[in-house]
């Protein structure tokens, strides 16, 4: 996270708001960097000759502009929106989005869980510090419910926090993890929990996307992990997993503990 007294770094990627349109070039706020400002040259704006430069850029534009110069002594940034690739801009803006957003939803769960601002900011640092970004820590949480809990956080918000995430967040998959304790009373142990466990990645299909692998994680415990597209497929399909282990092995045969992770 960004914050004042920061300064961008050279060759960075950033995220800017044109302010002001000159013959020689445009001034810019770095959006990414509060209180800091930019300049681009006419020779920067665009590949080629530059005739008109409102007729490439206009004041209140964002752009994506990539760091030449940080000059910390005269408080000077000189950019450069030409050598921005379409990709890059679109995967600067997009993650631009992403921080804005996941920032708009920690507000949020700080007003759900009677934060006031100080505490708003220290979690956005941890989670961020935690995760790689405050909005990989959403996407996370979205993806998988115990990603908070994994990494050490407890307490009310966090179950704030993962109700907001499913419903703000489209993951591009979910997964669901448990472990299955399996304790057989026969002698034919190996072979009852081999078909089972068959039973339960035959649960996998193609058509709906949904992956199901089995670990073995050392006797008595068994680990099943389920990917699917959304948390419906997945809980739809979980059911047939736990069909399929009762199934293969029901009360005679064997005991069956299963915790999700």
């Amino acid at each position: 996270m960004s914050g004042e007294g920061e300064w961008p770094e050279l060759g960075e990627f950033l995220v800017c708001t044109i302010k002001t349109v000159k013959q020689n070039g445009v001034y810019v706020d770095l959006d990414g960097y509060p209180g800091r400002e930019g300049f681009i040259f006419i020779g920067e704006v665009a590949s080629g000759w530059v005739k008109n430069i409102r007729s490439v850029v206009r004041e209140g534009q964002r752009v994506v502009a990539k760091a030449l110069k940080v000059r910390r002594d005269k408080k000077s940034v000189e950019l450069s929106i030409k050598s921005v690739s379409d990709e890059r801009r679109r995967d600067t803006l997009q993650r631009w989005k992403n921080k804005q957003r996941a920032g708009q939803l920690l507000r949020i769960v700080g007003e759900r869980s009677g934060w006031d601002d100080a505490k708003i900011d220290q979690m956005n640092i941890e989670l961020a510090e935690t995760f790689g970004s405050l909005y990989a820590s959403f996407e996370e949480s979205a993806i998988e419910n115990n990603a908070l809990s994994n990494e050490g956080f407890e307490g009310d918000w966090t179950t704030v926090f993962i109700e907001i995430a499913i419903e703000n967040i489209i993951p591009d998959f979910v997964n669901i993890r448990a472990i299955a304790d399996i304790q057989i009373h026969g002698s034919e142990g190996i072979e009852v929990i081999r078909k089972a466990l068959t039973a339960v990645e035959k649960c996998s299909s193609e058509s709906a996307e949904v992956e199901i692998a089995t670990y073995y994680d050392g006797a008595p415990e068994y680990r099943i992990e389920l990917k699917a597209p959304d948390w419906e497929v997945a809980e739809s399909h979980w059911d047939l997993v736990e069909a399929a282990i009762s199934e293969n092995i029901g009360d005679d045969v064997g005991v069956v503990e299963i915790s999700r992770q």
